[in-house]
């Protein structure tokens, strides 16, 4: 009985198949009849890219606006390909395009113009030492470089390889300054009418360095370099509870303030300070510590709720990790030239958004155009952004760097091509050679010098 069942089904599955390939066959012979169907394409996103290989690496150097700027280009086996990325060391410019011509070159050539990650950490570790600023500037130069590449191999701008915009444009902050509470004030107020929203009020220079005319006491001496700056601590401490209130008084409460300590008061006098400008509601502080003394940051924040931005002179991603972690500080403050270039700089943001932390990368005068482009494309991408630094480019820089990130209202706006949209006139940059001073050097009375 059990055999004749198994036959059974045998001879019905026989039978199905049979009935199967007749089906089969009496399609085929009616579609034979008629004209043939034109081929399906193959989409072009299935063949795939052919591998691409580092031809060259170097670095150009130029001082278009008196910074000295640091650009890494990156050459290809294909024939004009090739990408950009932002250097800049201002101080030691010298020094970074040494390390890029010298060592960057003879590590990357060769190597697969796709694999970014890898050659991060290639080079992250091929000194053995642990990059400091020199070399953490040329990778972030050959970083950028290698994702404007891959922007172009793509046919997309970079922003879209980060997982495209999450807004239209980048809100930025301008600078006002003025050696009086009410120049200040006049200056916040032309920013409001051009479009811009968030404005960082200083008065004078950095720890209102200029406004105190008064001859200082090492300078009587004879202590010091004849460039040297004065900074009057208890002056400067005076004074921006001044600006805020006479700012907030005459443009409004529709403007969000920013200011920047820059490092150069001691910690309880920062805590003390901020405090003291609650009620004027800063969008944040920024700096008011040196890498240093980064465990006052406990103290601040159980002192005061004003929002806290910090980190541009990190030099290690790893610098980011416990302050994030424990919500020491409200903006992450990277320079992204800095860092190491996109690749960190988009793992800490990404970071920064388990434990509402926000973006505000670093933007001054002394980043070229390819790096703000940079800055820009992350702050299209990333979530949790917060504010951008804004920048305006001279005749002259825009007469080497073609694309550059253009400002309107109050936002920064990138060039919508592949890549990072910003390239470089060789011939021109080579007009404007860069240079080796560097003066950092602030003072108090007695001469001693004041840490930036």
């Amino acid at each position: 009985m059990e055999n004749e069942q198994q036959k059974n089904k045998f001879d019905r599955r026989e039978a199905l198949k049979m009935l199967s390939i007749g089906s089969g066959a009496g399609l085929m012979g009616m579609l034979g009849s008629m004209p043939s169907a034109k081929a399906t394409e193959i989409p072009a996103y299935t063949k795939g890219m052919a591998p691409v290989k580092i031809k060259s690496v170097k670095a150009i150097a130029t001082a278009p606006s008196s910074s000295n700027l640091i650009v890494v280009k990156v050459e290809t086996t294909e024939p004009g390909l090739y990408g950009l990325g932002c250097a800049t060391f201002t101080q030691r410019a010298v020094a970074v395009v040494t390390a890029i011509n010298s060592y960057l070159n003879d590590f990357c050539v060769g190597k697969d113009v796709d694999n970014i990650e890898d050659m991060w950490h290639g080079l992250y570790v091929s000194s053995y030492w642990r990059n400091g600023p020199v070399l953490n500037n040329a990778l972030s130069g050959l970083d950028q470089a290698l994702w404007d590449i891959k922007g172009k191999r793509a046919n997309m701008p970079v922003y879209q390889l980060l997982g495209g915009k999450v807004r239209f444009a980048v809100p930025c902050y301008a600078h006002a300054s003025g050696n009086t509470p009410e120049a200040v004030a006049e200056s916040v107020q032309k920013f409001m009418d051009e479009g811009y929203k968030y404005v960082r009020i200083q008065q004078g220079g950095y720890g209102a360095v200029g406004v105190n005319q008064k001859k200082p006491d090492f300078k009587e001496a004879g202590f010091g370099g004849e460039t040297d700056a004065y900074m009057d601590e208890r002056t400067y401490l005076r004074s921006v509870p001044k600006i805020f209130k006479t700012v907030r008084e005459r443009c409004g409460d529709d403007v969000e303030l920013l200011h920047d300590i820059h490092e150069r008061v001691q910690p309880m006098d920062a805590i003390n300070m901020i405090k003291q400008l609650e009620p004027y509601r800063p969008f944040f502080i920024e700096d008011p510590f040196s890498p240093e003394n980064m465990e006052w940051f406990k103290q601040l924040r159980a002192s005061t709720s004003v929002p806290i931005a910090m980190g541009e002179l990190f030099n290690n991603i790893n610098e980011f990790k416990m302050p994030m972690v424990n919500q020491w500080f409200d903006y992450i403050r990277i320079h992204i030239s800095q860092i190491g270039g996109i690749t960190p700089a988009m793992k800490v943001a990404r970071l920064g958004e388990w434990f509402n932390v926000k973006t505000a990368w670093h933007g001054p005068g002394d980043v070229s155009p390819v790096g703000h482009a940079a800055n820009a494309h992350i702050d299209l991408a990333v979530w949790n952004f917060g504010i951008q630094e804004s920048v305006r480019f001279s005749e002259k820089m825009q007469e080497v760097f073609s694309g550059c990130p253009t400002m309107k209202n109050g936002y920064m706006y990138v060039n919508e091509v592949p890549g990072l949209g910003v390239d470089i006139n060789e011939k021109e940059a080579a007009k404007y050679p860069i240079g080796t001073k560097s003066n950092w050097q602030v003072r108090k009375a007695d001469g001693t010098l004041i840490r930036p």
